[in-house]
């Protein structure tokens, strides 16, 4: 049997159970620790810069409890004709949200980070992911956000539940970019750690 040569901890650094449950699609032994950051996007900072800066930060902010560990970071922005799309928080600004989005399409920008804590050896990657939304009726609107109630996702829409619904296509290199946790990335960095998954 190959050995996985795992021989520092995989910390998850997000306490999002979307990305613990696609992270243990890999079947590796990791625990998760939230960051507690700042996630407010800087002045004239551009989206994708925003991702990978937060998910560069929370990396950081969890290798000072874990410094001997492989660390993963993740955050994603989304953004429809240059404006950000954040988490609604309420049903109002849902509500708003996916009507801006109808009939558009939005880029999903996830950056992901692996951080080794013991080398301080950095790797980082945005992976974009394109969504291209149905023309909505603002019944179709409340019907969803009543049923899913997802506001604390970025746009209003959960990929991975009853949000498909609202998705006319989906173009990009990984699906579970989408979600949160580009996994497709995460094994060619988990591999620079010579980490086989396989």
């Amino acid at each position: 049997m190959k050995t996985r040569n795992i021989t520092q901890k995989l910390i998850l650094g997000s306490s999002s159970i979307y990305r613990q449950e696609l992270l243990r699609r890999l079947e590796i032994p990791f625990v998760t620790a939230s960051p507690e950051i700042d996630e407010t996007p800087l002045p004239s900072e551009i989206p994708e810069r925003t991702a990978v800066r937060l998910a560069e930060t929370k990396a950081r902010a969890v290798a000072r409890t874990y410094t001997d560990a492989l660390i993963i970071g993740a955050d994603q922005v989304a953004v429809l004709d240059g404006i950000r799309l954040g988490k609604p928080l309420s049903h109002a600004n849902a509500t708003k949200q996916l009507q801006f989005m109808r009939g558009k399409k939005v880029v999903f920008y996830t950056a992901l980070s692996l951080l080794n804590s013991r080398s301080d050896y950095m790797q980082t990657r945005v992976v974009p992911y394109y969504v291209k939304f149905r023309q909505l009726s603002d019944q179709q609107i409340e019907n969803y956000l009543t049923r899913e109630q997802p506001y604390h996702c970025a746009g209003s829409a959960k990929s991975e539940g009853l949000g498909i619904v609202l998705i006319e296509s989906m173009t990009g290199d990984d699906p579970n970019a989408l979600i949160g946790l580009p996994l497709i990335a995460l094994v060619g960095m988990l591999a620079q750690e010579g980490i086989d998954i396989v």
